[in-house]
C-alpha cells in the first residue's frame, strides 16, 4: 500500500494545481460525509458489518490522500527579494525555520551548491575545541543508509566505541591509555567490517558532481558541491539523509587526520602568525582564545558523545541555510526542499554570551617565530554594533589598498619602499578587522614596515588623497561585481556571507549605493576617531620555534574499505531516472571566429553577450627559455611610467576609467591584458599601448628592483613550499640544470641596464603574436580600435630560438632530501613517462579518476581512510602540455615524519598492484561522463582553450575522445594502461623534511639517497 500511495501521490503532483483549487471544497464535503457516515455505520453495526467497514475504511482514506495530496500541491510559497537585485535571489524560509537563498543563472547546466550551518569554532566548548571542524569531517562519513552493509549489526559496535572514547579520555596514565585505544583500535576494525567506505563521495561521482568539500571557520561549517542540474533532486535526496542521520564510523582514522592537519598547521608560519594576532586582539572572545583545528590536549581526547550532542544542538534547520545558484526552477527546488528538509525538526538555540572585550589602550606587540621569510601584521579591532562601521571600514581600506591606486599601492609599492604591502578589511559575525600586512626589503625591519604602514594612516587622517579617488572605487567595484556574477561559485558565497552575517539581503544588494553616501569627510573623521594606538602588532621572525609539540603516530591497524560492497540507498541513487543532459563540446568554427588582423596577427574574437565588460589579450610564444631578461622586462613594466605620465599618473589614470593590466611571464610564454567595463575600451587601449609603445627608463627603480629580486631569492629559499615544488621538483625533472635555476647571476642582474628592459617591452609587438578579445564590441569595431592603437611593423620579427633542458630519464630509483627544520613530511615520486599522445588520453583519464581523483579513489581510501597515513595524497599519470614534453607518474604524501615509511610503501604497493573494485570502477566511469554531459568551455577560456589545443596539434575539442571511448572500457583495459606505462618502472622520489626526524634507512629503501643543499637546488 505505501508504494501504491507513493505513486498515487507522484502523479497527482503532475496535475496542475489550480485543478485542486476548484475542487478542494468538494473534496472537503465528501470527506465530511464519510465522517458522518463512518458514525451513523458505527452506531448501528454488528459483527457482520466488518466488510462494509473495510470498504467503508478505504474510501476514507483515499479521500483524505486526496485532500492531502490537493493542500499539498496548491501549497504556496513566499519569498523575500529585493527590488533590481541582478541576482534575483529569492530567500525562503521553511516552517522549521531553515532558510533557503535560491539566485537562476544558465550560463551552464549546473548548480553550485552550498549547505551553510550557523556555527563554527566560536561556539565549541572551550574544554573541547575544535569540535566543529571534526564534526565537519564525520559529515562525510554516511548515516544509517549508506555507508554501511549492515547498520544493526555495525551500530552494536560503534556504541563501544563511543563509550570506550569517554573511557579513554578519563585516564591521564600512557600505558592505560594505550590499552583503552588498542581496545577502540580492535573494535573499530569490527566495525569497519559492516562499513562502507566513502559511499558519499562515490554517490558524489556517480551524480556528476566536481569541488565535493566542506570548510569550517570562526563562524560557520559549509558543505560544497557543484552538480548536474539534472541531479538536483538526487543531490537533495542524499543531503536530506546526511544532515538527518549522520554515522560517525570510522572515527580513529578520521581523527587522526585531523591530526595530521594540526601537524600542519605548526609547520605553517601564516597561521602561527596570523593566531598570535588573533589572541592579541581578543582576550576573552572565542575569536582570540579557540582556534578552529582546536589544541592538541583536546585532540588526544575527543568524545563521540560530545561531538554527536553538538550535532544535535547546532546542526538544527533554524540554524542553518541551503544557498544556490544555478541552472533550475526556483518554484520547483523550493518545493523538493521542502518535502527534503522540511520534516527536520527545529530547537531553540542557545546564545552565546561572551565576556566583554576590554579596551585597547595602547599597542599589542607579539612575535611569532618560523623557518619562513620575515613579514608583520598589523590589525584594529570593530565591533558590529553599529552596521554603518563596516560600510566606512570598507571604502576607507579601499582608499589604503585597492591592488592599483590606493596610498599603500602607491606610496610603498610602487615607490618601492617595501617588497609587498597592503591592508583590507575582514567581517566577522561578533567584530570586523581592518588588517595591514608587509614584507620587508633587504637590510629593512618589520618594525620599519609598520612604520611606513602607520604612515598611510596618517595621511588618510590628513585627508591627503584625491577627490576624485572614492568615485573610482565605485567604479571598479562595479566593474568587480560583473565579474563576480558570472559564475556560480561567486554567487553562492555572497549568499552564505549574508546569512552568517545575518545581513539582510536588501543590505548586501545595497552595498555599492551605500558606498556612493560616504564622503571623504566620513573618511577622514571615522579615521582620526577610530586609527590611533589601540591596535595589535605581530612581527613574524624568522627562526627556529623550541618546544614545539606535535601528535605522533598511534598504533592502528588498517581498517576494511569494503569496496565492493554497495548499500541499497546508493542503487537507488544510480537507479535513479533521470532526463540525461546531453554534452556541448566546441566547435572552434561556430564558438569563436579566427581572423587575421594586419600583418597576419592572428584575432581571436568571442562576443560577451552577458555584460559590458572586455579582456584583451596579446599573446607571445615566448619567455624566460627564450630570454633570460624578458621576464624582468615584463616585471619592470608595472613599476613604469610613459615619456608624459609619472607611473603614479599612469595607474591613477587607468583606475579612474575602471580598468586595470595585466604582465604575465613564463618559460615559453608571455602576455599582457587589458580588463575593464567596455564603455572605457577605447580609453583603456589608448593608455595601455602607450605604455608598451613608450616605457621610460628609470635607473633608480631599475637598481631598486635588483635589490628586491635578490630579497626575493633569499626568502624564497627560506620557504618550505618554494623548495619543494620549485627547486626541488625541477631538480628532480630536470638535474642540476633547469628552467628554475638558469637564471641571471647577481653579478650579471646588476650589469642589465634599464633601457635594455624598456627595449624588450617597445620590441614586443614587434614579434609573432595572437591577439584575444572577449567582449562586447563587435569585430570591425574591434578590428578599427586595434588598427588606431595596435602598431606594429609591416614584417613580424620571429621568436628567438628556445634553450631546450633536457628532462631526465629515469634509469635507476634516486632520493633527494633537503633538509628542512618541520614537524612533517612531504614527497613528491616523479617517474618520466612518454611523450604527449592524444590516443591516451581517454586511458589517462580514467585511471586519474579511479586510482587518484578524489576521496573515493584508491589512494585516498587507502592512505588517509584506511590507513590514516597523510592528511593529503594523490597520484595519477600528468600529461605534458606540449607536443615536445614528457608525460609524467606523479604522487605526492604529506604526512609526519615518523608515518613517511609506511606511507612511502603503501603508495608503491599501489602504483604496482592497483587494488580492483568493479564497483568503484563503474563509479569513475560514471563520474566522467556525468561531469564532461555538463561541462562548459566558455567566455575567453574558449580562447585560451584553442591556444593550447594548437600546441598540442589538435584542432578538435579533445574531450569529445573521453566522452566517446570511456564509457566502453573495462577494468581489464585500465589494468593495461598501468601494465604498460607504470608497472616497474623507477622512481626520483623528493623529499622535504627534518633530517633529524627521518629514518635513512627507510629512505634508502627507495633508491640512492642523496641530501641535496639549498644552492644545488635554486642554483645560487
Amino acid at each position: 500500500m505505501y508504494f501504491k500511495t507513493c505513486s498515487i501521490y507522484e502523479f497527482l503532483k503532475k496535475i496542475n494545481a489550480s485543478f485542486f483549487l476548484k475542487i478542494e471544497t468538494l473534496l472537503i464535503l465528501f470527506v465530511k460525509f464519510a465522517y458522518y457516515f463512518r458514525r451513523i455505520v458505527f452506531k448501528k453495526s454488528t459483527m457482520k458489518h466488518t466488510r462494509i467497514f473495510r470498504i467503508q475504511n478505504l474510501i476514507f482514506g483515499i479521500l483524505l490522500l486526496f485532500t492531502f495530496t490537493a493542500v499539498q500541491a496548491q501549497k504556496t510559497y513566499t519569498y523575500q527579494s529585493v527590488p533590481n537585485d541582478p541576482m534575483n535571489v529569492r530567500i525562503y524560509t521553511l516552517d522549521n525555520g531553515l532558510k533557503v537563498y535560491l539566485s537562476v543563472y544558465k550560463q551552464t547546466p549546473r548548480i553550485y551548491t552550498s549547505i551553510a550551518v550557523n556555527t563554527g569554532s566560536k561556539n565549541d566548548p572551550s574544554d573541547n575545541t575544535g569540535l566543529s571542524h571534526y564534526l565537519e569531517h564525520m559529515m562525510f562519513k554516511g548515516t544509517g543508509k549508506f555507508g554501511t552493509a549492515d547498520f544493526t549489526r555495525e551500530s552494536v559496535e560503534l556504541n563501544k566505541i563511543d563509550s570506550l572514547f569517554e573511557v579513554y579520555r578519563s585516564f591521564s596514565d600512557t600505558v592505560i591509555r594505550k590499552h583503552i585505544y588498542h581496545q577502540i583500535d580492535s573494535i573499530s576494525g569490527v566495525a569497519a567490517t559492516f562499513g562502507i567506505a566513502n559511499e558519499y563521495d562515490k554517490m558524489m561521482g556517480y551524480i556528476g558532481a566536481t569541488g565535493t568539500n566542506a570548510y569550517t571557520s570562526n563562524d560557520q561549517t559549509v558543505y560544497i558541491n557543484d552538480i548536474p542540474s539534472n541531479q538536483l533532486e538526487n543531490w537533495l535526496n542524499i543531503e536530506a539523509e546526511r544532515f538527518s542521520n549522520p554515522v560517525f564510523r570510522i572515527f580513529h582514522t578520521e581523527l587522526e587526520a585531523v591530526y595530521e592537519e594540526k601537524n600542519m598547521s605548526l609547520d605553517n608560519d601564516d597561521e602561527k602568525a596570523w593566531d598570535s594576532l588573533m589572541t592579541a586582539l581578543f582576550k576573552y572572545h572565542p575569536y582570540g582564545t579557540q582556534t578552529t583545528i582546536g589544541t592538541i590536549e583536546h585532540l588526544k581526547n575527543p568524545s563521540l558523545k560530545s561531538l554527536k550532542k553538538y550535532f544535535a544542538d547546532r546542526y538544527v534547520p533554524n540554524n542553518f541555510a541551503i544557498c544556490m545558484s544555478g541552472d533550475f526552477d526556483t518554484d520547483e527546488v523550493i518545493r523538493l526542499i521542502d518535502e527534503r528538509f522540511g520534516k527536520m525538526e527545529s530547537k531553540p538555540l542557545k546564545s552565546n554570551v561572551f565576556t566583554k572585550e576590554p579596551e585597547i589602550v595602547k599597542p599589542i606587540v607579539k612575535e611569532a617565530i618560523g623557518p619562513n621569510a620575515e613579514y608583520m601584521f598589523l590589525g584594529y579591532r570593530f565591533s558590529n554594533a553599529n552596521k554603518s562601521t563596516y560600510d566606512t571600514l570598507s571604502l576607507l581600506s579601499m582608499v589604503l589598498y585597492n591592488s592599483t591606486a590606493g596610498l599603500v599601492d602607491l606610496n610603498l609599492n610602487q615607490e618601492q619602499k617595501v617588497i609587498e604591502a597592503g591592508a583590507y578589511c575582514e567581517k566577522m559575525d561578533d567584530f570586523s578587522l581592518l588588517v595591514f600586512y608587509g614584507y620587508p626589503k633587504e637590510g629593512q625591519k618589520c618594525e620599519q614596515v609598520k612604520d611606513l604602514l602607520m604612515s598611510q594612516i596618517d595621511l588618510l587622517k590628513k585627508g591627503d588623497f584625491p577627490d576624485w579617488m572614492l568615485t573610482a572605487i565605485i567604479n571598479n567595484l562595479k566593474k568587480e561585481d560583473i565579474s563576480s556574477l558570472e559564475n556560480n561559485y561567486s554567487r553562492v558565497g555572497m549568499m552564505v556571507n549574508a546569512f552568517s552575517d545575518n545581513t539582510p539581503w536588501s543590505d548586501e544588494c545595497n552595498y555599492i549605493e551605500r558606498l556612493k553616501k560616504i564622503t571623504k569627510s566620513d573618511i577622514v573623521a571615522f579615521a582620526n576617531k577610530y586609527l590611533n594606538n589601540d591596535y595589535a602588532v605581530v612581527y613574524k621572525r624568522t627562526g627556529e620555534e623550541q618546544n614545539v609539540k606535535k601528535i605522533s603516530k598511534p598504533g592502528l591497524t588498517p581498517v576494511s574499505m569494503n569496496r565492493d560492497s554497495q548499500s541499497d540507498f546508493v542503487k537507488s541513487v544510480i537507479n535513479f531516472k533521470i532526463k540525461p543532459i546531453e554534452p556541448i563540446f566546441v566547435d572552434y568554427t561556430k564558438d569563436m571566429s579566427i581572423d587575421a588582423f594586419k600583418n597576419g596577427i592572428p584575432l581571436l574574437y568571442k562576443k560577451n553577450i552577458e555584460n559590458a565588460s572586455f579582456e584583451l589579450f596579446y599573446v607571445f610564444d615566448m619567455g624566460k627559455n627564450n630570454n633570460l631578461k624578458l621576464p624582468l622586462a615584463v616585471n619592470f613594466l608595472d613599476y613604469l611610467g610613459t615619456s608624459d605620465m609619472t607611473p603614479v599618473q599612469f595607474k591613477q589614470e587607468m583606475y579612474k576609467i575602471g580598468c586595470s593590466f595585466k604582465v604575465f611571464s613564463s618559460n615559453d610564454q608571455v602576455y599582457v591584458s587589458l580588463y575593464g567595463l567596455n564603455e572605457n575600451f577605447e580609453k583603456g587601449i589608448k593608455l595601455f599601448e602607450k605604455l608598451l609603445a613608450d616605457p621610460k627608463p628609470d635607473k633608480a627603480v631599475w637598481e631598486n628592483q635588483v635589490s628586491d629580486i635578490l630579497k626575493m631569492r633569499a626568502d624564497d629559499k627560506l620557504s618550505q613550499e618554494t623548495i619543494l615544488w620549485s627547486g626541488l621538483y625541477n631538480y628532480g625533472m630536470y638535474g642540476a640544470k633547469s628552467p628554475f635555476t638558469d637564471i641571471l647571476s647577481k653579478k650579471q642582474l646588476q650589469s642589465v641596464k634599464p633601457e635594455e628592459l624598456t627595449s624588450l617591452i617597445k620590441g614586443l609587438n614587434s614579434y609573432k603574436h595572437n591577439i584575444l578579445y572577449y567582449g562586447p564590441l563587435t569585430a570591425d569595431s574591434l578590428k578599427l580600435d586595434l588598427t588606431k592603437y595596435h602598431k606594429t611593423p609591416e614584417n613580424l620579427m620571429p621568436v628567438a630560438s628556445e634553450t631546450v633542458y633536457p628532462q631526465l630519464e629515469n634509469s635507476e630509483n634516486l632520493v633527494y632530501v633537503v633538509d628542512f627544520k618541520m614537524k612533517q613530511a612531504e614527497i613528491i615520486s616523479l617517474s618520466k613517462s612518454v611523450n604527449y599522445d592524444k590516443s591516451i588520453i581517454p586511458d589517462v583519464s580514467l585511471f586519474n579518476e579511479y586510482f587518484g581523483g578524489g576521496m573515493y579513489s584508491v589512494a585516498f581510501q587507502e592512505l588517509r581512510e584506511s590507513k590514516a597515513l597523510a592528511y593529503s595524497a594523490y597520484s595519477g599519470y600528468s600529461l605534458a602540455r606540449r607536443k615536445d614534453k614528457a608525460n609524467y607518474i606523479f604522487s605526492y604524501i604529506g604526512t609526519q615524519a615518523d608515518k613517511l615509511g609506511d606511507a612511502l610503501a603503501a603508495m608503491t604497493e599501489l602504483l604496482n598492484n592497483m587494488p580492483e573494485s568493479q564497483k568503484s570502477f563503474e563509479a569513475s566511469k560514471t563520474a566522467i561522463v556525468e561531469k564532461m554531459r555538463t561541462d562548459r568551455i566558455n567566455r575567453s577560456e574558449v580562447l585560451f582553450n584553442y591556444l593550447q589545443l594548437q600546441k598540442l596539434g589538435i584542432d578538435y575539442d579533445i574531450r569529445k575522445d573521453v566522452y566517446n571511448n570511456v564509457s566502453t572500457m573495462t577494468f581489464k583495459d585500465l589494468k593495461a594502461f598501468q601494465q604498460k606505462y607504470l608497472i616497474g618502472k623507477k622512481f626520483t622520489t623528493l623529499v622535504v623534511g627534518d633530517k633529524k626526524l627521518l629514518d635513512q634507512k627507510t629512505l634508502e629503501k627507495y633508491g640512492k639517497v642523496k641530501y641535496l643543499t639549498l644552492e644545488e637546488i635554486f642554483g645560487y
